[in-house]
């Protein structure tokens, strides 16, 4: 495909996407009062980590696009004394929210089947400390378009880890409770982690490679979508 023609399916993909992520954002919170009580805690904490989500990806994704429209990816400004590129910017914004998005995905499994935080649960916790304190860190080449330095897979292997770690607990607790939108959460995070780990080991090699990006956001809007239905439509208020 012809990079011009590349650009315009990023910028209408990422348009589309950030309507849609903050639309169900919008329509959850509007529809807040319609949660059955005992749902109420798992349903904040997906509205949480969703809000999270849209926030930083505003940053990543929409960055993007006003970079191109700027006329390239390589558009910067002048932040805190400093000319940032504007992507590397949403890409420290994005790198922050999606840590958080996994926090809020665990408290929304301890709300959803009343358990108790055991090993797994604390150390998907701890792993989104360390994943933090590793982005403080200098060397982590923030303000750069292809990010090669050893910080950059360093800092991302904690969150791959908190991944599997969620997709764990979702699966376990969801087969014992018979609960397909747990097990349907676990298998699209599942699916954005297959997408996301080559992303992470291969993107400076073979750039291509992130076309893959796609596939995992739109796994996201899988959980949205099914956190949705099964925690803001009560069954005696869904639509048939």
């Amino acid at each position: 495909m012809p990079e011009n023609a590349r650009t315009i399916v990023e910028i209408v993909f990422n348009v589309a996407y950030l309507l849609v992520v903050w639309g169900i954002v919008i329509v959850m919170w509007k529809r807040w009062s319609i949660v059955k009580e005992e749902d109420k805690g798992a349903a904040l904490w997906i509205l949480l980590a969703f809000a999270f989500l849209a926030l930083g990806d505003t940053g990543h994704v929409g960055f993007r696009v006003v970079a191109f429209a700027k006329g390239g990816i390589d558009t910067t400004i002048a932040f805190m004394g400093t000319q940032w590129y504007l992507v590397s910017l949403g890409a420290i914004a994005t790198a922050w929210t999606f840590t958080v998005f996994y926090v809020c995905m665990i408290f929304m499994w301890q709300k959803r089947y009343n358990k108790p935080f055991g090993a797994i649960a604390w150390i998907v916790i701890a792993l989104a400390v360390a994943r933090s304190i590793i982005m403080l860190l200098p060397g982590n080449g923030w303000n750069s378009l292809v990010n090669d330095t050893p910080l950059y897979l360093i800092r991302n292997l904690p969150l791959m880890l908190m991944q599997i770690g969620t997709i764990y607990l979702f699966l376990r607790d969801a087969a014992r409770e018979g609960d397909a939108a747990g097990k349907w959460i676990a298998y699209m995070i599942l699916i954005s982690f297959v997408c996301y780990a080559p992303v992470v080991f291969l993107i400076v090699k073979y750039p291509l490679i992130g076309m893959l990006m796609i596939p995992k956001t739109l796994a996201y809007l899988g959980i949205a979508f099914i956190g949705f239905k099964a925690l803001y439509m009560p069954k005696d208020t869904a639509v048939n």
